[in-house]
């Protein structure tokens, strides 16, 4: 038999590293995504012993400043496209700007020269890759799933997840369908 599950990443990270964190008795606080701070500066066995048992669940501490904020532009891009409570109608510079404390410019200058690619070509690869996950797991119509995601239309969600996938997201949802009927013939 086999089952479809949906994951929140964000969520599944918060729960392991508050796990984690209080086995080792360490006293902290986690703020958005992919930052937690510390009450007090573990000792060096601690920070070892915390490299150690988070690197077990695939979470890794970073040391390089521009990598670590790259990462919170990552993780925050991933948190807008998945958040639940419907489309986004406001500008994401502004967004992110207000959350990182730092100017667009300056951020989107980080990104580029850390990942060679742009800030808006990375939402771009999250939102198709969240339509993605939808098409697959939910039963949402493509109109649903191209408001959920703030495109201004159906056609502008298919001229983005064609570019990227080189598939329409009709015959992606077709190959799905064929894999599902497949799989419950099996």
């Amino acid at each position: 038999m086999r089952v479809y599950v949906k994951f929140d990443f964000n969520k599944i990270c918060k729960t392991v590293l508050r796990e984690q964190l209080d086995i080792l008795g360490l006293e902290y606080i986690i703020h958005g995504v992919g930052e937690v701070e510390f009450k007090r500066s573990p000792s060096l066995i601690e920070k070892q012993n915390i490299t150690s048992t988070l690197d077990l669940y695939g979470i890794e501490i970073m040391d390089d400043q521009q990598v670590a904020l790259v990462q919170r532009i990552k993780d925050i891009i991933t948190e807008w496209v998945h958040d639940e409570e419907g489309p986004k109608r406001y500008n994401f510079s502004t967004h992110l700007s207000e959350k990182l404390d730092y100017s667009y410019t300056y951020l989107s200058s980080i990104f580029s020269e850390t990942t060679y690619s742009s800030i808006e070509n990375f939402i771009i690869l999250k939102k198709i890759e969240y339509a993605k996950s939808l098409i697959i797991n939910s039963d949402l119509t493509l109109t649903e799933i191209a408001y959920k995601l703030n495109y201004s239309s159906v056609a502008h969600l298919s001229a983005q997840f064609k570019k990227t996938t080189g598939l329409t997201p009709s015959s992606f949802q077709k190959i799905i369908q064929k894999r599902k009927e497949r799989s419950i013939i099996q």
